[in-house]
């Protein structure tokens, strides 16, 4: 298939390296220049532009692609991305990202997208489907708040120190105040398993307090200190 992905963050690259791993012509479309890195995926195409603007879309032949995948950090963006997609091209099949849950009622058909993401909503699925509820909760059946926890996520490269090793190593050398709560790779997200092998392309996400973002960053990526991206 040929597949188009707005947005070179974290998740799109992700989505891009799994996917052209597994055979498929993909092109990743992004106007910021930090986040090509043709040297990361040199078996996926790249095209600097905004994907917000008709004529990008219109240079890229997106009619021609089977599917477009709106992956950018920005609900607007996605929601564009997914409109266009739809009403100008008649993609077949269009995803979009959710980033905030809040936004989920926008995320449907008359928006062009026939299928919605939201990462975190399967990670506060994942979390609430490990975590015994309190008995003050067990009548609601949902779980007290997690006050100060932000969410985090990377791209594991090949110059990451835990790329090929255990998960168990991960978690080991986590900040305190950090967890691991999920791994993307290419069965879906999946909660962390402590014998199982990390490999360059999955994507890691965490629950951190804010004061342990820098340690964590540190940690994944030595070599450059860059911050995890969206």
């Amino acid at each position: 298939m040929r597949i188009a992905i707005a947005g070179a963050g974290s998740v799109g690259r992700s989505i891009a390296t799994e996917l052209a791993g597994n055979g498929h012509d993909v092109l990743l479309i992004d106007r910021d220049t930090r986040a090509i890195g043709v040297d990361d995926l040199p078996q996926v195409e790249w095209l600097l532009a905004d994907a917000c603007e008709l004529a990008t879309l219109e240079d890229a032949r997106l009619g021609d692609f089977d599917v477009v995948i709106a992956a950018s950090s920005d609900d607007k963006v996605n929601l564009v991305v997914s409109l266009l997609a739809k009403t100008e091209f008649g993609v077949d099949q269009v995803i979009a990202r959710i980033n905030d849950p809040d936004n989920e009622w926008l995320f449907n058909d008359s928006w062009g997208v026939d299928l919605a993401v939201s990462p975190p909503r399967l990670i506060a699925d994942l979390v609430e489907g490990g975590v015994p509820e309190e008995e003050d909760y067990a009548e609601e059946g949902t779980l007290p708040p997690l006050p100060g926890a932000e969410i985090a996520e990377s791209v594991l490269r090949a110059t990451s120190p835990f790329a090929g090793g255990r998960e168990s190593e991960l978690t080991a050398a986590l900040p305190e105040g950090v967890a691991l709560v999920a791994v993307v790779g290419p069965g879906g997200v999946r909660p962390p398993a402590p014998e199982r092998t990390l490999s360059v392309g999955n994507t890691v996400v965490f629950l951190a307090e804010p004061d342990a973002l820098g340690a964590l960053e540190e940690l994944l990526d030595p070599a450059d200190g860059t911050a995890p991206e969206d």
